[in-house]
């Protein structure tokens, strides 16, 4: 069901808690690596501050386990966001306690005040209630923008919703469900899905979510290993997700038996002797892998094969790279997919959804992300989503109506 947005609410004169996802990647100097999740969550801000409002933002970054760690402080999102929004960003000390609600209470309309480290507490991610409503507290009304976290009953994400007089989703949020619910129940066909990553078991209830929508289904990437072990095939010393060997018999099975439905696994494969950028290559059918050897790539004959379904698509959903494509050698064909995708999206109106996580960095890396149709913010979420799961921090907002 719709939920409300920002645009249903008075925020005028309010201090609006917005919970965003700023979860960005650091590089050894602890300078930002990508800032695609900050810059995603813009839209929300600039809106809320138009509207005169002021704004508490909340984020986890990295691990640190409940404990303060100075190399996983959310300063470096504060200085490049106060550049990026034209504004001072202060950054608390803490993300409760008394020097926090000071710096809350005093905020005035079109100041920004930005959270230190919510992870730093274990109570966040316990979904502790009594830190729930110390969040809370810190402001007159809930703003959840953070849909790579939307899929954790944490404190900040599902808990805070039981302790606001109002909670809603801003624009990221609201993008976000609305491309994957249309892609899912209403979509452009032919409907395609391209399934990588390393394990069948990250996937299984993707797939079992969607079979039965689906006109092609492609699988690649590491899980396809697994399908060929669970074809009767020699994989060599390719990845193999063993557990999930039946899974992937009970899956061809039943595309067998669905009308309507193409399934494709690669045909042929580049197989190195070992995972390293100089490490020795060769192309071979999926039937002929070496046995000191491992697939690392889909091979030209699977490219042509997934090209030409790509260009006669409708919508195509894209979750999980087709090889190990950090290593330049081994990313050609997971390139030339998203190089043809972004063909397809610009030149025939292919509707494009890139499910997040390390698919979007391959999208990204490959310099096709900007024609894509939308690129999802949350590779976990988007999982959850086209599972056909309820994500918990969404289902905490108000729904649209009532």
């Amino acid at each position: 069901m719709a939920k409300k947005t920002i645009d249903d609410v008075d925020v005028a004169g309010k201090r609006v808690l917005v919970r965003v996802d700023f979860n960005v990647p650091l590089d050894a100097d602890r300078h930002i690596a990508d800032d695609t999740r900050i810059r995603a969550a813009l839209p929300t801000l600039w809106r809320l501050l138009e509207k005169g409002s002021s704004l508490i933002l909340m984020s986890h970054l990295g691990r640190p386990k409940g404990q303060r760690r100075p190399d996983l402080s959310l300063q470096p999102v504060s200085d490049l966001l106060g550049q990026l929004l034209g504004t001072s960003v202060h950054l608390a000390p803490d993300c409760v306690g008394v020097e926090v609600e000071s710096m809350a209470s005093n905020l005035k309309p079109g100041q920004v005040l930005l959270l230190e480290n919510l992870r730093f507490h274990p109570e966040e991610r316990d979904n502790d209630s009594d830190f729930a409503r110390q969040l809370a507290g810190l402001g007159d009304l809930f703003v959840n923008d953070a849909f790579g976290a939307a899929h954790r009953a944490h404190a900040s994400t599902e808990g805070i919703t039981h302790h606001v007089p109002e909670a809603v989703s801003g624009y990221l949020m609201k993008n976000e469900l609305q491309y994957l619910d249309e892609a899912v129940s209403n979509p452009q066909r032919p409907f395609v899905a391209i399934l990588g990553g390393a394990k069948v078991s990250d996937k299984v209830e993707v797939i079992e979510n969607l079979m039965g929508m689906l006109d092609v289904l492609m699988l690649g990437g590491g899980m396809a290993y697994t399908f060929f072990k669970a074809m009767g095939l020699d994989i060599g010393n390719s990845l193999l997700d063993e557990d999930s060997v039946p899974v992937a018999k009970n899956v061809l099975a039943a595309a067998e038996k669905q009308q309507g439905l193409e399934i494709l696994l690669p045909v042929d494969c580049l197989v190195a002797d070992r995972v390293a950028s100089d490490a020795q290559t060769r192309v071979v059918a999926r039937d002929q892998i070496p046995a000191a050897w491992e697939g690392v790539d889909i091979g030209p004959e699977t490219r042509q094969l997934f090209q030409s379904r790509i260009e006669e698509a409708g919508t195509v959903i894209w979750n999980g790279p087709l090889g190990v494509f950090e290593i330049e050698a081994f990313a050609e064909g997971t390139r030339a997919i998203a190089e043809t995708l972004e063909r397809a999206t610009w030149e025939s109106g292919v509707i494009s959804i890139i499910g997040g996580g390390d698919t979007a960095a391959a999208v990204t890396q490959a310099g096709a992300a900007a024609k894509m149709s939308h690129v999802s913010t949350g590779g976990g979420a988007s999982l959850e989503c086209l599972a056909g799961r309820v994500l918990p921090g969404v289902a905490a907002l108000a729904t649209a109506g009532v």
